[in-house]
């Protein structure tokens, strides 16, 4: 298989990738919701010493997040949006 036909199968649309990276992070925040909470806890009533006082809380969220939101995991959700598609055809 060459480069080109490689490409044009890896590819989708601008549009349906924006829509699949909104997708995996709603995933990700709901996934991670309860490290979110913990964050927002310890950010409560905090300015600048948030960045001290909840950087544990921070890292673990990040962490959480990175999970599921990365290269891999956007490229898995468009091999499985072209398979869909190619099923209606």
């Amino acid at each position: 298989m060459g480069y080109i036909q490689e490409a044009r199968e890896n590819h989708v649309k601008k549009k349906v990738e924006e829509a699949l990276r909104s997708k995996m992070k709603q995933k990700a925040l709901k996934e991670c919701d309860h490290y979110a909470s913990r964050y927002a806890e310890c950010a409560y009533g905090r300015t600048l010493s948030v960045v001290w006082k909840c950087r544990s809380q921070a890292k673990e969220l990040n962490s959480c997040l990175h999970q599921y939101t990365n290269d891999t995991v956007l490229e898995e959700m468009k091999r499985d949006y072209a398979l869909q598609q190619d099923g209606k055809s």
